[in-house]
């Protein structure tokens, strides 16, 4: 008997291998699986400039990486003792100007050379709810717990979101031709906005994205993976959520992740990603007694594993 549905997923046509590079980007969601890719040694890159939750700002970013865009002195401003910028996560912010600044165009220069070599973007879509600073007129990425006064909410409409998405698979398509996009949306609820609210918005980020990807210049390079529709459906219990009962906890996004692999990752990973699974479990080992010869087998069966991994990819840092 099946005592619950299961969501199809569809296999990519450009799987990721050990050879791919990929940039992912978005919500907090992208930490999640960015996380898997690094533990899984995946050469991957995973926001640069820290979370960015709504695809005005990551098309503006995205925009601002292709072209070389440098950051200037009217691109960042001091507040709470630290200096800012509303296009980026506050994560990245600093106490010193000059540092913070070059810190953003060098973040900036290693992007434009990510998004340049990748074979794969994979973007998390996190709310179409935005805020809008009123004296600038623009959207932000972030408030930087700047007073609320300051700024307009508002819902992103679908027109918008399929303007936004449409603008960063073409240009970045235009930089690099042979890039594939892999476009999914967070199931991570946004409950600060409003039970509803949260709701209206993900309707508007996943229509904007099927309207998108049925277009058939985008077809056959952006592909949808239902990372939300699977919390929504699959996993509809509140045991596959965190504490704060807003995140999927471990067991879900282990879940999400081996549902992601079945879509989007080529077999031939699955070996390999055994064997440096069985690495990173060797490596967290904690041996009672650690001069005795069993640890040291044990330790020198490990040295070889690892090398026998960095021969054949030498990418791989352990």
């Amino acid at each position: 008997m099946q005592f619950r549905t299961q969501i199809p997923v569809h296999q990519s046509n450009f799987p990721i291998d050990y050879d791919a590079r990929i940039v992912s980007l978005g919500s907090c969601f992208a930490e999640n699986i960015g996380a898997k890719f690094d533990y899984f040694k995946f050469r991957n890159q995973t926001n640069p400039f820290g979370i960015i939750f709504n695809p005005v700002s990551l098309e503006r970013l995205l925009r601002r990486c292709v072209q070389l865009d440098w950051y200037t002195e009217k691109d960042i401003f001091f507040h709470n003792e630290r200096w800012n910028c509303y296009e980026v996560h506050s994560e990245l912010s600093k106490t010193d100007k000059n540092e913070f600044q070059k810190q953003l165009n060098q973040k900036v220069k290693e992007t434009h050379q990510q998004l340049k070599e990748a074979s794969h973007c994979v973007i998390t879509l996190g709310t179409a709810w935005v805020y809008r600073n009123i004296e600038a007129g623009e959207i932000v990425a972030n408030c930087h717990k700047v007073p609320q006064k300051h700024f307009d909410k508002e819902l992103l409409s679908v027109t918008v979101i399929q303007n936004n998405l449409n603008g960063i698979i073409t240009q970045l398509r235009a930089f690099n031709p042979l890039l594939q996009f892999i476009f999914t949306v967070s199931p991570v609820r946004h409950i600060k906005d409003g039970f509803v609210e949260n709701q209206q918005s993900k309707a508007h980020l996943i229509t904007a994205l099927h309207e998108v990807l049925q277009t058939g210049t985008h077809r056959q390079t952006a592909h949808y993976f239902p990372s939300y529709e699977i919390m929504m459906d699959e996993l509809r219990d509140y045991r596959f959520y965190a504490e704060d009962m807003l995140h999927p906890n471990a067991v879900a996004i282990d879940y999400i992740w081996e549902r992601f692999c079945e879509a989007m990752l080529a077999e031939s990973t699955y070996v390999v990603m055994d064997a440096i699974d069985a690495v990173q479990k060797g490596l967290q080992h904690r041996s009672f007694n650690p001069d005795s010869e069993q640890h040291a087998k044990f330790t020198a069966n490990l040295n070889r594993k690892i090398a026998a991994l960095q021969e054949k990819y030498p990418h791989m840092t352990f």
